[in-house]
């Protein structure tokens, strides 16, 4: 109950509920609560802010499950793509004949797995569905509370032109998804190489996710986490730009990953830090023109991988120790610290993947760890923005 006091008149009234708030604000000209004109406001910032990092959170998951999903071949399983239909698997022994003489008739069956059985099927096969329906739950987590805190009036302007590229950006790399698949399984007679996706459209899948996780990531953060105050100084202004210039290089690290993956590069020289017995391989410019050897020669694409990889490595460890001389936030300084360990510990999962010639484990947890390292990359940077004007 609401008891009347002299100097506060009806209006200024306003009870704010959410899931996560539950409080009576009695204000004089305070605005209404959410669902009426006052929002966006904090709580609404809280709630969409939760919700993205929530998104985010699948978009890493299907970037795991994809990497699992390419390094037990299981990707090639599905020959067709319907958005509705696909989501029953096969249930009956007739229905996984069937879908098994359709993966019977492509090369991937003829060149590589002649001697597959059925129930060898089934686990390529779920893995593969695996993969598509956790893509399915994602877009719909974007979707579905788009539409509903659109109509609740939770958006900003600006937010509203955010979360439709967000929406678009999923429904794409849907669709960029079977683009990528359609390649692995096209005819190439003029070929002896096995049959894998092209690593064009492997890096553009990827590619694509890693964007959308991160505008996910760092727009949930800025929503949660308010600016903190620094002295705007010469030295926090190289800092912010130093860590502009890691997250970058972090980024297209983990996609010169997917040239790696594509190509089986992690399969040609498993020595380090030499490649065989030489510091710089004979074979690493062996394609012509030269330009396509950065794409399309395994060894010249694992050669890449690794320098960037320690060039990563050198940048976090120098943004670390520049970030030691200065005063900054707590959590600044957590981030950052985060940000290093977390660069050790994927190197040593990158060489030890490397030596132990690419065990689906090891790679797999390599691979997850480039979204860590990505993640803490985001977050670094959250925390050192300016503050709004």
């Amino acid at each position: 109950m609401l008891y009347e006091h002299p100097n506060i008149t009806p209006r200024s009234y306003c009870y704010l509920e959410s899931p996560w708030t539950s409080t009576i604000t009695a204000e004089a000209g305070a605005s209404p609560c959410p669902g009426a004109s006052s929002v966006p406001n904090a709580a609404t910032n809280r709630i969409v802010g939760r919700w993205l990092l929530g998104c985010s959170g699948l978009v890493a998951g299907a970037i795991v499950l994809g990497g699992v999903t390419r390094l037990t071949e299981s990707g090639l399983s599905m020959v067709d793509w319907h958005l509705v239909r696909e989501m029953r698997p096969p249930q009956s022994q007739a229905e996984w004949e069937a879908e098994f003489s359709k993966y019977q008739q492509y090369p991937v069956f003829k060149i590589m797995n002649r001697d597959m059985t059925l129930p060898e099927f089934k686990f390529i096969f779920y893995m593969e569905w695996g993969h598509r329906m956790w893509g399915r739950l994602a877009g719909l987590a974007y979707i579905l509370p788009t539409i509903y805190f659109w109509r609740k009036g939770y958006f900003t302007r600006s937010m509203k032109g955010n979360v439709l590229g967000l929406c678009g950006f999923v429904v794409f790399q849907g669709l960029l998804g079977w683009y990528m698949v359609k390649s692995g399984l096209e005819e190439k007679p003029e070929s002896h190489d096995i049959p894998r996706v092209s690593q064009y459209r492997l890096s553009a899948h990827l590619g694509s996710a890693l964007l959308l996780y991160c505008a996910s990531l760092w727009t949930g953060l800025t929503l949660l986490l308010p600016a903190q105050k620094m002295a705007e100084t010469r030295h926090l202004m190289q800092l912010r730009r130093f860590a502009k210039g890691t997250g970058g290089l972090v980024f297209f690290t983990a996609l010169s990953g997917a040239f790696v993956a594509g190509l089986d590069a992690g399969l040609v020289y498993n020595s380090f830090p030499k490649m065989g017995d030489r510091w710089i391989p004979d074979d690493l410019l062996a394609f012509s023109p030269t330009l396509k050897n950065f794409f399309e020669n395994p060894t010249t694409v694992q050669f890449n991988h690794r320098i960037l990889g320690i060039s990563s490595l050198m940048a976090i460890t120098g943004l670390y120790l520049f970030s030691r001389r200065m005063v900054l936030p707590r959590r600044a300084k957590i981030a950052i610290s985060l940000l290093a360990a977390m660069a050790y510990g994927q190197v040593v999962l990158g060489i030890s993947t490397l030596l132990f010639y690419v065990p689906t484990p090891l790679a797999a947890t390599h691979q997850s760890g480039s979204v860590a390292l990505l993640s803490f990359a985001i977050w670094v940077l959250a925390e050192l923005r300016k503050i709004p004007k």
